[in-house]
């Protein structure tokens, strides 16, 4: 496992953000917010996130059992991270907001999230 610096952020650059990450533990979600996002994961702990910039562009939305707390830029709409509901104690960064990733390379596997309470019970690729 190799991790990687990795810069990023939202739409408008408000929101600015440093990881150290695997990209080969990128994972896609099947639920019904990441697909309509088109979120792609990569879990990481705390202490391999910085939030550079924009603490205080952020808003929060949860919904269903109010674990995961996704925060999205309130000026551009975009989400660059959230933290999840399967790891509370982590950050899950958006690749899609990183700079200079090649999206195609990925090979990403998919989470069931629209089966999530059974899904999260086998094998996920970021653990």
């Amino acid at each position: 496992m190799s991790k990687a610096r990795y810069e990023g952020g939202c739409h408008c650059g408000r929101v600015r953000m440093v990881v150290h990450g695997d990209l080969t533990r990128s994972t896609l979600c099947n639920c019904s917010i990441c697909t309509m996002k088109g979120y792609i994961h990569l879990v990481v702990p705390p202490e391999d996130f910085e939030l550079v910039a924009g603490r205080d562009a952020l808003t929060t939305y949860t919904f269903n059992t109010q674990t995961a707390q996704h925060q999205f830029c309130n000026t551009c709409g975009v989400q660059p991270f959230y933290v999840p509901r399967s790891d509370p104690d982590k950050i899950d960064v958006n690749v899609r907001c990183l700079e200079g990733v090649d999206l195609a390379s990925l090979r990403l596997p998919t989470f069931d999230g629209r089966n999530w309470e059974q899904a999260i019970q086998g094998p996920l690729s970021w653990r």
